[in-house]
């Protein structure tokens, strides 16, 4: 798959210190993902946020989406952008690209955040994502997919709290509708599998685990977290979106695991 057929995309670049590459989720991009905790990341790291093909400005490519292909777009996104190593936090479907970009490349990655991720999709994944491209694909009305991915991005509690206005404000930002991409994406999800690349990474590693995860359930951040060799292992307690819950104990996780690893160089001038 050859992504880069047109000149990369100038990713967000943030901040300065060591680097932080962002990996966001599927069907959604770098602000959805992660807007409440960049400024708190861009405090302490440059933080470089590309674009997975078919979200933000990155066209679908020609070719079927790969793991392979995103995961090296990802790198030569930060490469491109003036960094040279970097740690890479992933969300979601990131997390699988984030372990799969440190297999490919490891003299560039110095650490891992995976939050509310999963290393393969076990059956239960599998029919939250049929039934989400079903309900895109299949249905007229926007609100019943809006409505769907509240119920499961949502932690139950966090949606108890909801004011009726808080909530119509949620299904309105659903149903302004998904990335162009994100049926590709999601239908890569079905065809991730990184259990042998867990067992591979060598840098440390943060596993992040929202307990009310009705998406990637905890179940999922236990098994990452088992494979990958002194990983840590901590929970929120939250659901699927932890930016919109839990962005406060988030982005301290982060930062705190940040601040732990070993200095390396800074940016480097690009060529």
């Amino acid at each position: 798959m050859n992504i880069h057929e047109n000149p990369l995309p100038e990713p967000l670049k943030l901040g300065k210190g060591p680097g932080l590459l962002l990996a966001h989720g599927a069907g959604s991009d770098i602000q959805d993902s992660y807007g409440p905790v960049i400024e708190r990341l861009s405090a302490v790291s440059t933080v470089i946020g590309p674009e997975f093909p078919g979200s933000g400005n990155h066209p679908l490519p020609r070719d079927p989406l790969t793991l392979d292909g995103i995961a090296d777009h990802l790198v030569a996104s930060a490469v491109h952008a003036g960094m040279e190593k970097f740690a890479i936090s992933g969300f979601s479907m990131g997390t699988a690209v984030a372990v799969r970009a440190a297999a490919r490349h490891p003299e560039r990655v110095t650490g891992l955040i995976l939050s509310a991720g999963f290393a393969r999709p076990n059956p239960r994944l599998r029919l939250v994502i049929d039934t989400w491209r079903a309900l895109a694909r299949d249905t007229g009305d926007p609100r019943t997919l809006a409505a769907y991915l509240s119920l499961v991005v949502g932690g139950p509690r966090w949606l108890d709290e909801r004011t009726p206005e808080e909530i119509e404000e949620q299904l309105a930002l659903f149903s302004a509708g998904m990335p162009a991409g994100a049926d590709a994406q999601l239908a890569l999800i079905d065809r991730i599998d990184v259990r042998e690349d867990l067992r591979t990474v060598a840098v440390p590693t943060l596993v992040v685990s929202p307990l009310a995860d009705l998406i990637a359930t905890p179940l999922h951040s236990r098994e990452l977290a088992a494979g990958i060799p002194h990983a840590k292992l901590v929970t929120l307690d939250c659901g699927h979106a932890i930016a919109a819950e839990r962005p406060q104990e988030w982005a301290d996780a982060m930062t705190d695991f940040l601040a732990a690893l070993p200095l390396t160089e800074g940016p480097a001038a690009r060529p």
